[in-house]
């Protein structure tokens, strides 16, 4: 081999191609490190204690609907930009007013909360510009937070929703 047959070892592809597997392999620690610190982990609670101290209060709430018999049926009208539903049993104990949790299931920014006035004969609709398809967790409860309904809606699988008291037997 003679010196005018070899180059400096950066002319050669070798060297290059041996050094982009670590370089790739840090690149993707660099993006792992930024993630993890700039988004919020939403599925993690401060209060567990506190929340599962609260879950027999919850029950007592879901006890009070059953036994005023409300049931709820809701729906979104996509075109209208309106979720309408209706409310029965006896309304007249539980009050004219309520309030509509939709909550998302990862992210508590998308929750949305809603107060609604309920006429008469126990039908309402409210202002709801655009809905996001996911697995939504549906609260309704009482202004004074007597009573509670609640479940879980696919939508826009589900079209519509049934809410009916939970009563597990203790």
């Amino acid at each position: 081999m003679t010196m005018k047959d070899s180059k400096p070892w950066y002319k050669h592809r070798w060297p290059w191609l041996l050094m982009l597997g670590p370089a790739i392999v840090m690149a993707a620690c660099i993006h792992i490190i930024w993630l993890s610190s700039v988004e919020q982990d939403a599925l993690v609670v401060d209060d567990y204690y506190k929340q599962g101290r609260a879950i027999n209060q919850d029950l007592r709430r879901d006890r009070v609907a059953a036994e005023l018999g409300l049931r709820m049926d809701l729906q979104y009208a996509r075109e209208a930009g309106q979720l309408q539903g209706k409310i029965s049993g006896m309304m007249e104990s539980a009050g004219d007013d309520m309030t509509i949790r939709l909550v998302h299931p990862t992210q508590p920014d998308h929750d949305i909360t809603l107060n609604a006035h309920v006429a008469a004969d126990g039908s309402f609709a409210l202002a709801l510009p655009a809905l996001e398809a996911t697995r939504w967790r549906v609260q309704v409860e009482g202004q004074d937070r007597s009573w509670r309904l609640h479940g879980e809606w696919r939508w826009p699988e589900q079209p519509a929703i049934r809410l009916e008291p939970i009563i597990n037997p203790a």
